[in-house]
């Protein structure tokens, strides 16, 4: 599945750990023999996950504060936080940066690896969160028992117990944006996580939709976070910067991850400007675009990408309102 659809089943350390080992998807190798219609349609559901820039530098920026922080002891470590509009690609870069970290700790211990290692949780934040139901989550994610009876008090005091046997090191907060500091529930549960920061040595790495425009960042609590925290943007790929293509490159990344047989490579490029204007820039529109007009012909047996057939998709709600606003309707009526 694609990683967006991961979020739920990674919210606990079984999920996150088969999402781990999973075969990354890859187009064929070359001269490999065809593979079955029903191999095509898995992969391009799932399909390839390219490298952005967005995802390189918040992979970058993460080793450097995982780095920062690994011998603080005073005081939170740094984190960071990763916002933009909904469907540019949030929850794939921090998935795809929690299974490196995984590997690469898993790597680095080598034949002493154990599965009782959890270098990094991944944690939902539910909707209208309470301080004791966000410590629930983080309970959840490493199977720790959590009764009715139990206080916020107690659960936190298990869950930074265990995070800390386990050896967490990278804590990945989807779905931030959830919180408002404003309300009493919202202000218990932002104060939770200030308290979880200096309690787990762990570097945090929340995500989520437009989140310098919530109360998450502009109430007094979320100063607080915004004064630890750096602040990366993953907003929709410009046509354009300069003398580069960023989503022509996006869209010629996922041109040459097909695999069908009688589609005529480069064609997503040359449709670039197309492209851009149906999705908006966005990487979770285009994918889904592009995996919906693969699988369509595929299902069809033409197995060819067309400017007709991307016409005939039907995208999500936004990218559609986006390319075919609503216009006002006509007055008739004359006086």
């Amino acid at each position: 599945m694609p990683e967006d659809d991961w979020a739920y089943e990674c919210s606990t350390w079984d999920g996150f750990q088969r999402f781990v080992d999973t075969p990354v998807p890859a187009p064929p190798a070359p001269g490999a023999p065809p593979r079955s219609a029903q191999d095509k349609l898995a992969y391009h559901s799932r399909f390839v996950t390219v490298q952005t820039p967005a995802i390189d530098k918040v992979s970058r920026t993460v080793r450097t504060l995982m780095v920062l922080g690994r011998h603080q002891d005073t005081t939170a470590r740094p984190s960071l936080i990763v916002t933009g509009p909904a469907a540019c690609g949030k929850t794939t870069a921090i998935l795809h940066i929690g299974r490196a970290c995984h590997l690469a700790s898993h790597a680095r211990a080598g034949a002493d690896a154990s599965r009782d290692t959890v270098p990094v949780a991944y944690i939902l934040v539910p909707p209208g969160a309470t301080a004791k139901t966000l410590a629930a989550e983080f309970a959840r994610y490493l199977g720790i028992p959590v009764t009715s009876r139990m206080t916020q008090a107690q659960i936190t005091t298990a869950v930074c117990h265990t995070y800390a046997a386990a050896r967490v090191r990278l804590v990945l907060i989807d779905e931030i944006h959830r919180l408002n500091p404003r309300t009493s529930t919202g202000a218990d549960a932002a104060d939770l996580l200030k308290d979880l920061t200096e309690r787990i040595r762990a570097t945090f790495l929340y995500s989520g939709i437009d989140v310098t425009d919530t109360p998450l960042f502009t109430s007094v609590r979320g100063q607080q976070l915004a004064a630890r925290a750096s602040l990366i943007d993953t907003g929709a790929l410009p046509l354009r910067h300069g003398t580069r293509e960023p989503f022509r490159d996006l869209a010629a990344a996922m041109d040459n991850a097909l695999d069908l047989n009688h589609h005529r490579p480069g064609t997503l490029p040359r449709l670039a400007g197309y492209l851009h204007s149906r999705t908006g820039g966005r990487i979770g529109s285009l994918s889904r675009l592009v995996r919906q007009a693969a699988i369509t012909t595929i299902l069809d047996g033409t197995e060819r990408i067309t400017r007709a057939v991307l016409d005939d998709i039907d995208l999500d709600h936004l990218a559609e309102e986006q390319h075919r606003p609503r216009t006002p309707a006509r007055t008739t009526a004359r006086q």
